[in-house]
């Protein structure tokens, strides 16, 4: 294994972690904001409001998402076999 092909399986490593996290990031962010903003409105500054729905929300998010998220993982692993095979 050269250097160029370490560098590109970190850097295709970091990028699935990226996409298959980016859906219960967004949902856990837009769930926060619209929260915030109906604390904002009424003025109720209690800061545990956040957590409950946001946790419903990431885990929802989470149980759509899981078939992407584990073809993904699924591709990403059988590159790495076929390297480690390949280089072996």
């Amino acid at each position: 294994m050269n250097d160029a092909l370490v560098l590109d399986v970190a850097r295709e490593g970091l990028w699935i972690l990226i996409l298959i996290s980016s859906p219960m990031m967004i949902a856990g962010l837009l769930v926060g904001l619209v929260i915030a903003l109906f604390q904002a409105l009424t003025q109720i500054q209690e800061m545990t409001l956040v957590f409950v729905p946001k946790i419903i929300a990431i885990f929802a998010v989470l149980m759509i998402a899981l078939p992407f998220m584990g073809a993904n993982l699924g591709q990403y692993m059988q590159r790495m076999v076929e390297l480690i095979v390949a280089s072996g």
